[in-house]
């Protein structure tokens, strides 16, 4: 396969890594108080999300804490086989829709405990980034699109893998019991990817059974009025 061909068809993936790694070649390269006030601003945090929506859940993706030097890799690893299996354009959607509900629905949580008062005001401003709702959501996406397909089993060996990493190691549902903002918000995500994906497929398959019944219909219509089925060349 030829480098263009490859840039095309794997589009996402090498856009995504190579934006994630031009942002945490640039965090680097700040100073601690400037990383910090960069993950501040860039934390999908409640207050954040109040004020800057759009704008935090676009970078917080590609802010990574921790461990950054292990994300390249686990990102590669959920991305490829995603469009491998699914296209560019499903995967995008898939992992937006992971990112975004995943990160709406534990940040709304926060939210609704501190107007309840189990939690206090500080935790408005709690520090949310990374790109996992993402990669958790291709993960996701790779091992349900079209599962039977056997030619594609070592791709989604790879993402099984990932996946593992992610859950033991990882430790990614950590803190589910107490609501952990994170735990939460993988859970949704990895729901939010599944549910896209059974819909789809179910759409998939009732629409090539449209086709189907349509093209039955047809050949029973001239059956009926006396006419010869078409027969295929050769």
């Amino acid at each position: 396969m030829r480098p263009p061909y490859l840039l095309r068809r794997y589009a996402f993936a090498w856009a995504f890594l190579g934006v994630f790694v031009a942002a945490q070649i640039g965090y680097a390269l700040l100073s601690p108080q400037a990383q910090g006030t960069v993950t501040t601003w860039a934390s999908t945090s409640v207050a954040n999300l109040e004020t800057d929506p759009v704008g935090c859940l676009i970078f917080s993706a590609v802010i990574a804490g921790g461990t950054a030097w292990a994300w390249p890799a686990i990102i590669a690893a959920a991305l490829f086989p995603a469009v491998r299996v699914a296209g560019n354009r499903r995967t995008i959607l898939v992992c937006v829709a992971g990112h975004v509900v995943g990160t709406l629905v534990s940040e709304g949580i926060v939210a609704y405990r501190v107007h309840a008062g189990a939690l206090p005001e500080s935790a408005r401003h709690l520090v949310d980034v990374g790109p996992s709702y993402i990669v958790v959501a291709a993960l996701v996406l790779t091992l349900l699109h079209g599962w039977r397909s056997g030619p594609l089993l070592a791709v989604r060996g790879v993402a099984a893998l990932d996946l593992a990493l992610l859950i033991f190691p990882g430790d990614i549902f950590s803190g589910l019991s107490t609501l952990v903002v994170s735990a939460i918000g993988h859970v949704v995500a990895m729901t939010t990817a599944g549910l896209a994906e059974v819909v789809s497929e179910g759409v998939a398959h009732a629409n090539a059974d449209q086709v189907g019944d349509r093209s039955g219909s047809d050949a029973e219509q001239k059956l009926a009025e006396g006419a010869a089925p078409e027969r295929p060349l050769g």
